[in-house]
């Protein structure tokens, strides 16, 4: 994998992608590349002037582009829901499967909050929500030979395992503790979806991966949000002088997306110190690979959310 780079993405014509969080950052990249390599893509972006306007520059970029933008609020399952109803009522033109989900769309170290379904907004966003929303076009998604969903994580997963008993960190929030269990989440949820698709026969392969530390929008958010300029200053900083770039960020979602030969439950990202540099396999903790933690994890999330997934699925 050394060199891979997005000149090495294989053709995509023929191929539907659905992309969360693509209105900016590594997300932006991901679905610019892969409809640039001709898939038709789904910028799904929770806010519609912020989606409207990367579907505008992402047209400039790649006026060949089969590209369109569908609003989806991952912290508000009425949105996910519906967003997973108008993609199957209307499909655009697309073909009945779907190749590749990259769930994608993430809020880091926030003050605490809820979502509109009362879930810690970290926890939430970052898992519930993209576990609702791969449920929901599961049906589709195993209907299509050789999909892929890709799940973005980080390193800072290895900040904390989950606690099964306050998945909302109602007992104690710490922002930072909090934000890696949902990417812990984000891992165990993979690795339970690959384990319960290869037990089904199903090909589909879910993978993760993660970009390092990309310059995005993610960085400043909380400070942004809470007025904390001096922050808000130094993550403006660390973006400059120690992020790699978005591009290169999103090489791992893209490799996992589309290289030949991804591993169900592999997990991609930056081969130096897991920060930066080229593509490769990525460490991950121990607690992300445990059999009985996922299924833990997957059982509650089903609960909290109310939305087993599919008889038809997994």
């Amino acid at each position: 994998m050394t060199g891979w780079n997005a000149s090495d993405i294989p053709d995509q014509s023929g191929r539907t992608a659905v992309v969360t969080g693509a209105n900016s950052g590594i997300g932006y990249v991901t679905a610019r590349e892969l409809a640039r390599r001709g898939a038709q893509v789904v910028l799904a972006c929770r806010s519609e002037e912020r989606g409207t306007r990367a579907l505008e520059q992402l047209r400039s970029e790649v006026p060949s582009a089969e590209v369109e933008f569908r609003r989806l609020d991952l912290g508000d399952l009425s949105s996910v829901r519906d967003f997973a109803a108008s993609y199957d009522s209307d499909d655009g033109g697309r073909s009945d499967g779907l190749d590749l989900l990259v769930n994608n769309a993430g809020v880091m170290a926030l003050p605490y909050r809820q979502t509109a379904d009362g879930f810690e907004t970290q926890f939430g966003v970052n898992h519930l929500g993209h576990f609702v929303l791969t449920g929901l076009l599961l049906p589709r998604l195993l209907r299509t030979p050789g999909a892929r969903i890709v799940t973005v994580s980080s390193g800072f997963h290895a900040l904390s395992n989950i606690d099964i008993n306050d998945l909302n960190s109602e007992r104690n929030y710490r922002r930072w503790i909090a934000y890696g269990r949902s990417k812990t989440a984000n891992l165990l949820f993979t690795h339970e979806l690959a384990r319960r698709l290869a037990a089904n026969g199903s090909d589909v392969v879910a993978a993760a991966a993660h970009p390092g530390y990309a310059e995005t929008n993610l960085q400043g958010a909380a400070p942004k949000m809470e007025g904390r300029k001096i922050a808000e200053r130094v993550m403006w900083l660390g973006n400059r002088v120690v992020a790699q770039s978005a591009a290169a960020g999103a090489l791992p979602s893209l490799y996992a997306a589309t290289a030949p030969g991804v591993r169900p439950d592999s997990f991609t990202g930056p081969r130096v110190l897991g920060w930066q540099g080229a593509t490769g396999k990525s460490w991950r903790a121990k607690w992300t690979l445990n059999d009985a933690a996922g299924e833990r994890l997957w059982a509650a999330s089903e609960r909290l959310t109310g939305e087993p997934f599919s008889p038809s699925g997994v």
